[in-house]
């Protein structure tokens, strides 16, 4: 659990805490302050329970949204090494040692492909992710996997026409 949500639940609890202690005294002082006196202070309780408990929730979904980023980074990070150490490896194979699904590597790819940080090809046909360094792509002039004419330019994907073999560049 991230410091976002922790703070944020301890918020909650704290402005909670605080509605029920001034419920309790406001309820033993009934007789004594009467129906305006309980008004008034249970107006004035409610505006520190209502801050606290709401900047409490927002932390608890700031937290949450954090969460998802840092795992997605994660992942990104597991996938980059793994491709960076094997030099070659299967999107099936891949896919059950990270624990997702092949449609999720095949994001991870493209995202990590955005980022500039991942330079290869796949082969989604065969279900195989090479990893290259960048430079030795560029002057590629045929596919690795049919041998059609390719030209690799610029950055980012780039498809073999004849069969559709992906190459990443960065």
């Amino acid at each position: 659990m991230n410091t976002g949500r922790l703070v944020g639940i301890i918020l909650i609890v704290i402005g909670f805490g605080i509605a029920i202690i001034a419920g309790l005294w406001l309820a033993v002082q009934a007789q004594q302050v009467g129906a305006g006196g309980i008004l008034i202070g249970a107006g004035i309780a409610f505006i520190p329970v209502a801050i606290l408990v709401g900047a409490g929730i927002y932390l608890v979904v700031i937290g949450g949204r954090e969460a998802l980023e840092e795992s997605e980074m994660q992942q990104q990070r597991q996938l980059l090494d793994i491709v960076k150490s094997h030099g070659e490896v299967a999107v099936s194979d891949l896919a059950l040692e990270m624990k997702v699904s092949a449609d999720k590597v095949r994001s991870l790819i493209h995202q990590l492909v955005g980022l500039q940080v991942f330079s290869g090809y796949v082969n989604w046909e065969k279900g195989v992710i090479y990893s290259s360094d960048a430079g030795s792509l560029r002057g590629l002039q045929q596919c690795k996997n049919c041998n059609g004419d390719i030209q690799l330019v610029g950055k980012g994907v780039v498809t073999c026409k004849f069969c559709g073999t992906e190459y990443f560049l960065s």
